[in-house]
């Protein structure tokens, strides 16, 4: 006697599962490429456009926080035992490492160079810019093994929502997009809204 195998399909949840997740994670990490190269071109002229570089640095960081969120979610269900998530594995040794390490760098760097146009005392922005150069230097140097390490598989997931073929195989791809885009927005309004306390003070010579 025979057992037959249960035909019905599974059914991902709305966000997509694990394949979902990696969707998402692939999407921002493209479109922060993009933002982090326009900030990167404001980096040589911070002194004399210092508006422009702050407009830039604050508009990063919504997105930035979307992928915390969606690769702490991965690592989160990973360890709590979740078989998709398992069953895709984790990154590389080196990768998990300087996952954890990248995050701190980033938040520091945002987060200083927020502190040195609204927040911080006046006593504070020499040590606040020094925190803010040494912070982006090794942020620079981590984030580019980063980058190379994901950059192919990156190149490959970021594309499928957006595609006819690949599109519908996992669901949430509108949700992924339009949470995506709507931290560009939250982002663009943060870099507008921060601009009238941005003063002639020049950001990394204090």
């Amino acid at each position: 006697m025979t057992t037959q195998r249960s035909s019905t399909p599974r059914v991902s949840p709305p966000s997509g599962g694990v394949d979902g997740n990696e969707r998402l994670t692939a999407l921002v990490a493209v479109v922060l490429l993009l933002l982090l190269f326009l900030v990167g071109l404001t980096v040589p002229v911070a002194n004399v456009q210092t508006r422009l570089h702050v407009f830039f640095g604050v508009v990063v960081i919504p997105p930035v926080l979307l992928k915390v969120a969606s690769t702490s979610w991965r690592m989160l269900k990973y360890y709590a035992g979740s078989f998709p998530y398992r069953r895709k594995g984790p990154p590389l040794p080196l990768l998990r490492l300087l996952g954890p390490i990248l995050v701190v760098l980033t938040l520091v760097l945002l987060l200083s160079g927020v502190g040195l146009v609204i927040g911080a005392p006046r006593s504070m922005r020499l040590e606040l810019s020094q925190i803010h150069r040494a912070s982006f230097l090794l942020w620079f140097m981590v984030t580019a093994v980063h980058v190379l390490a994901h950059l192919k598989e990156t190149a490959s997931v970021a594309p499928r929502d957006f595609l006819r073929g690949t599109r519908r195989r996992v669901r949430g791809s509108a949700l992924r997009a339009w949470t995506t885009l709507a931290s560009v927005a939250v982002g663009i309004v943060c870099g507008w809204a921060i601009l009238p306390y941005v003063s002639s003070v020049t950001i990394f010579n204090h």
